[in-house]
């Protein structure tokens, strides 16, 4: 961590990713330990036609609750949510969730854009966006409003991403505050965290 010794109090992190996603997640919450304080609200990019497994699959691996985004559901401290597939979701000023069915963003509902965008405005600077491996440009110009609301942006490095599409548009929009390894993103959420106690 040497050079950034004033990293912010943060109270949410959202995270966006799409192709080869459920790997880097898997990777990057895996680690964080039960009683881990901060809410982690996700939107992953999956083909609309079968039924999201997603909780499911995560709830047996990680040590944090993993819950489906319902509608008007209150984010809770140390919980992990995952995008309804078919919805878009976003952050109300309440701190709850909203579920939507607007039209779709980058091609995308749920569009990573449309979190990112709700929950800086809702958190401001103390919020943290995570955008990781994908093939589209979703969550580009959602950082970038991240950044603006004074936030924290974190990218994946795009050499070390398993599709380095999406974390590159992001490069390519706006300079995040941290470019790193999934291992160093883990890291740093870790760190963010203590910091939040």
């Amino acid at each position: 961590m040497n050079g950034t010794p004033s990293l912010p109090r943060i109270e949410a992190v959202v995270i966006g990713a799409s192709a080869g996603g459920v790997e880097a997640l898997l990777t990057l919450l895996g680690p964080l330990r039960q009683g881990f304080v901060l809410p982690i609200i996700i939107v992953l990019h999956l083909p609309e036609e079968r039924r999201s497994q997603l909780a499911e699959v995560f709830a047996r691996r990680l040590a944090l609750p993993v819950k489906e985004a319902e509608d008007k559901q209150d984010i809770e401290a140390g919980t992990v949510y995952f995008a309804t597939p078919g919805y878009h979701l976003s952050v109300e000023e309440d701190r709850s969730l909203s579920l939507s069915l607007e039209d779709r963003v980058n091609h995308s509902r749920p569009s990573i854009d449309y979190l990112f965008e709700s929950a800086a405005d809702v958190y401001g600077p103390t919020l943290a966006a995570v955008l990781l491996t994908g093939a589209n440009h979703d969550g580009a110009r959602g950082l970038a409003v991240v950044k603006q609301r004074g936030g924290l942006t974190i990218v994946q490095d795009p050499t070390e991403a398993q599709v380095a599409t999406m974390p590159q548009a992001a490069l390519n929009v706006h300079q995040p505050d941290h470019v790193l390894t999934i291992h160093g993103i883990g890291r740093l959420l870790v760190e963010l965290e203590r910091i939040a106690c």
